[in-house]
């Protein structure tokens, strides 16, 4: 198959009245096909869902002397704390846990920043000027709308093979108003990255002048292999304490792709110094989170090795989801030079580079077409794609014979997008 920037405009006009034509047909099937955000399918939903025949016996509700069902254990059941800390590689005094959304710990992270300060703020960031924040992109969408919606200054970091590009991070940083930066080290939403060894050195090393650096560190996807063995990642928390930046870093991680999204625990972890002042300010607005959820969760889970064994059964349904779209990106798109995506072996997420100034094209081709995926320019701050080029693909939702549909439908927007920027 000839590439389309080779092709003559002949070739390109008879090609695009084929696609056309093609598209015709499949927006002539009522599709209805969802491929937004990275939700479990209902296979692994089912997978798991036997996590409610647990505690059925009023001893069940008691965790190391402590009963579930009443106040109490601000932090979190300290089984809980045990098994976050088990599998993030920290001390279970680093960590607390929340309810079901990792997210909500996050926004009341930064939060807590603006309205009293961090440990070592010399004032509430509500007080301060400007508060710049650094966003490596293409990356998480919910994270960049958290530190837009307090009205931060955003600021695109590139990523790159390695992670976000150091020497970048290391110029801004010495601006006192850069506040923090997010991260996804383990499988990046969206392109799947795996921070490198030398990167997480430079970052946790940093010294910004901003005294109260913030470094978000969602581990989203630390145990989430859906290809290959359990990659081991270092614990970031004991990395930055090598560089007496014990304080500088709080990690998120959460069992919402482990378990259940709507009904899964979540964590955040960092310094007993930050730890002693959050619960400060934590106390005041919250008893304790759900306890009997915990519960569950540790009977369930038990430990690292069990839960990476159950990890391995959603790798085995997730896995075919993603060879299904990069088989087919490979055969209908790679020969035609329009288009380049990320291969990754664990996470959530597809990342396409379309032609640039396609994207957005390509997007409302698919939505007319009865296909839904991210919002061209989501994977950037503020929503605005510089490039105009960078797709979010989502397989996990669909089963594998509904996804097929939807990335032949993809496919066949990519390329009359492309050959529309080409000239028809």
């Amino acid at each position: 198959m000839t590439a389309y920037p080779q092709m003559t405009p002949q070739e390109r006009k008879e090609e695009y009245a084929r696609l056309t034509k093609e598209y015709e047909d499949l927006k002539s099937r009522g599709l209805k096909l969802n491929m937004a955000r990275g939700k479990p399918g209902k296979a692994q939903l089912d997978l798991v869902s036997d996590i409610f025949a647990l505690m059925q016996k009023p001893e069940d509700y008691v965790s190391d002397g402590v009963d579930v069902r009443n106040y109490g254990e601000l932090s979190g059941l300290p089984a809980a704390k045990r098994l976050f800390a088990e599998i993030l590689g920290c001390k279970p005094e680093q960590v607390f846990v929340g309810g079901n959304a990792s997210l909500q710990l996050m926004y009341d992270t930064v939060s807590k920043a603006y309205t009293h300060g961090l440990l070592h703020s010399q004032r509430p960031w509500c007080k301060e000027p400007v508060v710049k924040w650094l966003c490596p992109a293409p990356g998480y969408d919910r994270h960049f709308k958290v530190t837009e919606s307090f009205g931060f200054e955003l600021i695109t970091v590139p990523m790159t093979d390695e992670g976000p590009d150091m020497d970048v991070v290391e110029k801004y940083i010495a601006d006192p108003a850069v506040k923090g930066m997010w991260n996804v080290p383990k499988y990046s939403n969206p392109d799947g990255i795996i921070y490198s060894a030398e990167t997480i050195r430079r970052i946790a090393s940093m010294k910004p002048a901003a005294p109260d650096f913030l470094l978000m560190w969602d581990n989203a996807y630390c145990i989430h292999e859906f290809e290959g063995e359990y990659v081991p990642f270092p614990d970031i928390l004991s990395e930055c304490a090598k560089y007496g930046n014990a304080d500088m870093v709080f990690e998120f991680a959460s069992t919402s792709k482990v378990t259940l999204p709507g009904a899964g625990i979540s964590c955040f972890a960092c310094s007993e110094a930050n730890m002693a002042y959050m619960e400060k300010l934590l106390t005041v607005q919250v008893i304790s989170f759900d306890k009997v959820n915990q519960q569950r969760h540790v009977l369930y889970l038990k430990d690292k090795a069990h839960t990476l064994e159950l990890m391995k059964k959603h790798a085995a349904i997730m896995g075919p989801k993603f060879r299904c779209v990069v088989d087919a990106l490979d055969r209908e798109i790679a020969p035609l030079d329009i288009a380049s995506w990320r291969r990754p072996k664990g996470g959530y997420f597809v990342s396409l580079n379309a032609m640039p100034g396609t994207a957005k094209r390509t997007l409302a081709l698919c939505k007319e077409a009865g296909v839904t995926m991210t919002g061209a320019g989501a994977t950037f701050p503020y929503g605005k794609d510089p490039a105009d080029s960078n797709i979010r693909i989502a397989p996990s939702l669909p089963p594998v014979e509904e996804l097929e549909q939807a990335i032949a439908v993809l496919c066949v927007c990519l390329k009359m997008a492309a050959l529309e920027k080409l000239g028809v």
